[in-house]
């Protein structure tokens, strides 16, 4: 059965772009900052990748200047944000649906991100952790995206790629597609989508 959501919610990093070695970066720059030991690729994809930042400082047991250096450090990286072959294409394709971005990425960077590819005007809303008292895996973000969109959960879907998403997405009350993770649907990249939606 095809899907016919009245919006579709996408992640950002993960979803439509590969932040990873942005982030990396970023963190490893807060952690030498403060004279902290660096982490590895391993780990940050182990331990922390796709989890909100400042959850992530708690488990490491570091102080929240160590994240705001983080988000600060991420602006001189988004160079190495790289956007997937197939996000143009797709979101070209999906136009008749209405779309937003929900992102634990700080605003600024986020905005930077999204005008870096010129994608940013296939959102009618961009929803960052600046945005909500809880990041994901909190449904906060996802609750608002539909108020502000003047849609219940139930009609929208969200697209995410980390348990973090698929968390906030179901306690929210969405369905859920995931990007290489178990949800209610489940694709390799968002090439996959244009299978999955009516149009």
């Amino acid at each position: 059965m095809k899907l016919k959501p009245s919006a579709i919610l996408f992640d950002l990093d993960g979803v439509l772009v590969d932040s990873f070695d942005a982030w990396l970066a970023a963190l490893n720059d807060a952690l030498k900052l403060y004279d902290h030991k660096e982490i590895t690729k391993d780990e940050f994809i182990n331990r922390y990748w796709g989890h909100d930042l400042f959850d992530n400082l708690e488990k490491m047991n570091l102080t929240y200047e160590v994240g705001e250096a983080c988000n600060n450090f991420y602006k001189n990286h988004v160079g190495k944000v790289k956007i997937y072959q197939n996000t143009k294409d797709v979101l070209k394709k999906l136009n008749m649906y209405r779309k937003g971005v929900i992102t634990n990425t700080p605003k600024d960077s986020a905005t930077q991100v999204l005008k870096q590819f010129d994608i940013h005007k296939y959102f009618e809303l961009v929803l960052t952790s600046n945005d909500v008292k809880k990041s994901k895996p909190d449904p906060e973000i996802v609750i608002k995206s539909c108020e502000l969109m003047n849609l219940k959960p139930y009609e929208v879907i969200l697209i995410g790629d980390t348990r973090s998403d698929i968390e906030a997405g179901k306690a929210a009350g969405c369905k859920v597609i995931g990007v290489n993770i178990i949800a209610d649907y489940t694709i390799k990249n968002i090439s996959e989508l244009t299978t999955l939606f009516i149009f």
